[in-house]
């Protein structure tokens, strides 16, 4: 008779590695885990993420989806979606739910350094609460996203219909309505809001 193994026990969603893994380790470990992702805390706390649920994926999807509409009018900079994760200059790897490059911060960039892990912080960012997050950690993600040289920074709750906008020196301020305006890297985008929530419908 087969058996199926039962986990009672919570496993750990982070771990301190000692010695820490070297930067070209880091992306080693990603890739040969690829159904986990992973991201590394300024503190060298190696951060373990679950693949995203049906709801959460689909608001990634339309997410990106109607950034890469804004971004085909121009086809400047760089896009990337929820797998792209960034070397940052704290020492942290963070991965955004959706991101966009300026030109001018690709510039001198090669082939390789794309290849890999880019090391640069995006010029806006976006991060989405699926139901396993924690606000106040998703918080400080958006807090280190701006020290580490984003000038604008999107965090979505779906669940309360709120966007709180992250800019340098300025607090959290929280949005709510049919739709969130772009300014500065992404001036003239606007994320339809009710689009996004219907992924959260069935």
């Amino acid at each position: 008779m087969n058996t199926i193994l039962s986990i009672e026990a919570e496993l750990p969603r982070s771990l301190v590695l000692d010695p820490p893994l070297t930067d070209a380790e880091f992306e080693a470990l990603c890739a040969a885990n690829d159904l986990v992702q992973f991201e590394r805390s300024r503190e060298g706390e190696i951060l373990m993420h679950p693949p995203a649920g049906g709801f959460t994926s689909q608001g990634n999807a339309e997410i990106v989806g109607q950034l890469r509409s804004w971004w085909k009018t121009h086809r400047r900079g760089m896009l990337f979606d929820s797998s792209g994760t960034f070397f940052l200059s704290d020492s942290s790897i963070l991965s955004p739910d959706a991101s966009y490059v300026l030109p001018q911060k690709l510039k001198g960039l090669t082939k390789d350094d794309l290849t890999g892990f880019p090391r640069l912080c995006p010029d806006f960012v976006v991060e989405l609460l699926s139901v396993s997050d924690s606000m106040p950690k998703a918080q400080r993600k958006m807090e280190r996203w701006i020290e580490n040289g984003a000038t604008l920074g999107w965090l979505i709750d779906p669940y309360k219909k709120k966007v709180y906008i992250y800019e340098p020196g300025a607090g959290a301020a929280a949005e709510s309505g049919n739709a969130v305006h772009g300014k500065g890297p992404v001036e003239g985008f606007t994320l339809d809001l009710d689009e996004l929530w219907r992924c959260y419908e069935i």
